[in-house]
């Protein structure tokens, strides 16, 4: 194949990877119709269909898989290699990319970050706020950021914040209504905000533990989010109880505007970690990124 038709190799990589031409087209920065043309010109000059296209999803062929599984992992190199000459500027320099969550993104990669990228301006960082459990190898990041407990073995991982804690809260005028909850179970008779999780379109179970006993309970209440800054400001509206971090709530909860609930219920749990696969290649962008982020207890 000629040479210039690398790149419609790679528009057919990604729109296979993303198993979306919108998705795609955003990522390479082209429009959408450009791409499913250049996707067609690759079908037409190869005599075989690489894509199965619906109205909902777009999926590869046998072909198109077998393509894909071969081309990956070589576009994957090339471009390791071309970060690893990067290497050789005088500045370090590149892109990181890294998904997270709103609150890990928020409270611990902001901050942080902020302090430092002053001191590298060719270094980019893209934050993609994100609640599910992303396959940053598939989806092309060069970190995520999980709780402790949930990084896969053959990931490395390094702690960027301390061990974190759940807090229950509600207003005042909450709590002169209805009666404080003295256990877990007291919440299936309160107004109890949700929040949703993208993964299944589950609910986010409430989980405590005391004494080595563990509980998780399933709540109900009026008001659903997928968002913790919204659940805070229902919780601050008088909406019913919230579940959230406790760092979150601990400003309202010192100014009186909250009222923490089952404090003795909140056990400590592994915070936030940042992980990344054992590549050979580690670029400097990404060591200053690491660097900044690392927890020092």
């Amino acid at each position: 194949m000629p040479r210039e038709n690398f790149n419609d190799l790679q528009a057919f990589a990604a729109v296979a990877r993303e198993g979306s031409f919108t998705r795609a087209a955003a990522q390479l920065g082209v429009s959408q119709s450009a791409l499913s043309h250049t996707i067609r010109g690759l079908e037409e000059r190869l005599g075989v269909r690489l894509l199965t296209r619906t109205t909902r999803s777009v999926s590869p062929t046998e072909a198109g898989e077998r393509l894909y599984q071969t081309l990956a992992p070589r576009f994957e190199e090339i471009e390791t290699e071309l970060a690893a000459v990067s290497e050789f500027r005088d500045k370090p320099a590149g892109i990181v990319r890294i998904t997270a969550s709103e609150h890990a993104a928020n409270q611990v990669l902001w901050p942080k970050l902020l302090k430092v990228m002053g001191e590298y301006p060719d270094v980019r960082v893209e934050i993609n706020v994100d609640y599910t459990l992303t396959d940053i190898v598939q989806h092309r990041y060069d970190a995520g950021v999980r709780l402790g407990d949930q990084v896969a073995k053959d990931m490395i991982a390094v702690r960027i914040g301390p061990d974190m804690r759940m807090a229950v809260v509600a207003t005042p005028s909450y709590f002169s209504e209805y009666a404080p909850p003295k256990s877990p179970r007291d919440l299936a008779q309160h107004n109890c905000i949700n929040l949703r999780l993208p993964t299944y379109g589950s609910l986010l179970a409430w989980e405590f533990e005391k004494n080595g006993h563990e509980l998780k309970a399933k709540v109900e209440g009026q008001w659903t989010f997928n968002s913790s800054s919204q659940i805070i400001r229902a919780a601050l509206a008088g909406c019913g109880l919230a579940y959230v971090p406790e760092d979150l709530a601990a400003e309202a909860i010192a100014q009186g505007a909250l009222q923490r609930v089952l404090e003795d219920w909140c056990e400590p749990f592994p915070g936030y970690h940042l992980y990344y696969p054992n590549r050979r290649q580690f670029s400097r962008a990404l060591t200053i990124v690491v660097d900044a982020l690392r927890h020092h207890t």
